[in-house]
């Protein structure tokens, strides 16, 4: 088979180029050309006609609007994550750093689903088993061979696991597979290790990874198979090759937490079936990970006394209210203090402390500042700020916060505090945990006392230094 001719195309102005050139000649932006399949288009002597017959416009009132069925893993943090399960066709990308799990899940769900799938087929009569025959589970394997993934699934546990393995990096026998066995779920470990026969470049290039991932993604969605890839990801946290890959997906998560760290976070940054920013909490045991139904117990130290530089946050994860402990330890730090935050903004934290100082008299200007969330969480939201605040003021005056003390509430550059959304069940999941001091903006205060809770409503910064004064 001849292979297709390949052109280079600008990332930056879209030119492209018969050769690779270190400078665009149409732009002049550096190292901006990466190698693609040149399209080919057949001459047409009239531009009007066209063999192809016209699609048919339906308008949005006529259309049968019908959710998607959802097939469950088994894992309850998982299919939270997912918005219910997998759906028929979807496609889902999983990226991380290496050694965090990612195979590890994924071969747990599989069997999980191969397990549901055998199930409902013994239980089926002859007309119907013959129909589900063609589903079922296949892992793909481009890193490891199968005696290393059958080593991998006899020590998670997974003694008699009928999941379907295929050993193949080349994208033309892979899809062959799946045209053959017509699995339900397949998994893709990694798109990084697949390559085409049509293009000349390794894999795991630019080029590779995309053209590899848009021929799996038609596959998917003319045949119905769930197909769910894994990527590597770079130095700087962000999956490897190019953006494009997000797009073409329909759900995309992200494996976070230490590797040093037993909990283990799958976050949902794109979700065409699901929302967004939804977590699930995992545990890696001696058997797997296993899902954490209480997250906020990990995230929430110990104390047998209330410590000075930590303070509590309801932050919200997606759907879900989570507890979350932020530490601060300011230290003189000399004529050149530093800002250090983990899991937090940094930015975010210089502007706090600028609002500290100009709107609550409290000046951190000489002093090194540390914040930390503990656990490996991070916390993107603002309603983080004025937790942070009372945690620095807690440990530049060496003087705890109240016992079961609680704080959330976004701050402005002008001092004000603004509500966060959501902030009654924000406080509920609160008060259920054992808190009983809150402090919050005055518009996320709640109609009626909720039992246990005593909440102090505040409009600005500097009322919020003054409620925590008068606690201590």
């Amino acid at each position: 088979m001849a292979k297709d001719k390949t052109i280079y195309t600008c990332t930056e102005c879209g030119g492209t180029s018969p050769k690779w050139l270190g400078k665009c000649p149409h732009c002049g932006a550096w190292n901006t050309l990466i190698e693609s399949v040149a399209e080919s288009h057949s001459p047409v002597k009239n531009r009007f006609a066209s063999l192809a017959k016209p699609s048919e416009v339906a308008t949005l009132a006529d259309i049968e609007a019908t959710d998607m069925a959802r097939t469950p893993t088994g894992h309850e943090e998982l299919d939270r994550v997912l918005g219910g399960g997998i759906v028929e066709g979807g496609v889902v990308l999983i990226g991380g750093d290496p050694g965090i799990g990612k195979s590890t899940l994924l071969l747990q769900a599989l069997d999980s689903l191969q397990r549901g799938f055998d199930a409902r087929l013994s239980a089926a009569g002859p007309t119907q088993g013959a129909k589900a025959s063609s589903g079922g589970t296949l892992y793909v394997t481009g890193e490891e061979s199968g005696a290393q993934v059958a080593l991998r699934s006899r020590r998670l546990g997974l003694d008699g696991s009928q999941v379907k393995v295929l050993a193949e990096i080349q994208l033309e026998k892979i899809l062959a597979t799946l045209e053959a066995t017509r699995p339900a779920v397949a998994v893709i470990d990694s798109i990084q290790t697949v390559y085409s026969d049509q293009l000349t470049s390794a894999p795991g290039s630019v080029a590779q990874v995309r053209e590899c991932a848009a021929h799996l993604t038609r596959a998917a969605k003319s045949s119905g198979v769930c197909i769910i890839l894994v990527g590597h990801v770079t130095k700087e946290g962000a999956l490897a090759g190019p953006r494009v890959l997000e797009h073409m997906v329909d759900t995309v998560l992200y494996f976070e937490g230490d590797t040093h760290s037993s909990f283990r976070l799958v976050r949902a940054i794109k979700n065409r079936f699901g929302a967004v920013n939804e977590i699930g909490v995992f545990a890696m045991t001696e058997k797997g990970l296993k899902g954490v139904t209480n997250p906020s117990a990990i995230f929430l130290s110990q104390h047998s006394e209330p410590v000075p530089g930590s303070c509590v946050l309801v932050t919200l994860e997606g759907t879900r209210p989570m507890l979350v402990e932020i530490q601060a330890l300011v230290d003189s730090g000399g004529p050149s203090p530093r800002r250090l935050s983990v899991g937090l903004d940094r930015d975010r934290l210089a502007m706090l402390l600028a609002v500290l100082h100009r709107h609550a008299g409290i000046a951190c200007m000489d002093q090194d500042v540390f914040v930390n969330a503990v656990g490996g969480v991070r916390i993107s939201e603002p309603a983080a700020d004025l937790s942070v605040m009372l945690a620095i003021t807690s440990s530049l005056r060496g003087k705890p916060l109240p016992k079961g003390f609680i704080a959330f509430g976004e701050v402005g550059l002008a001092g004000e505090v603004r509500p966060a959304p959501r902030g009654q069940e924000r406080l509920k999941e609160a008060a259920k945990l054992g808190f009983s001091v809150a402090v919050v903006p005055k518009a996320n205060a709640p109609k009626k006392p909720i039992e246990g809770l005593t909440i102090h409503a505040v409009e600005r910064v500097e009322q919020a230094i003054e409620v925590v004064r008068s606690l201590a």
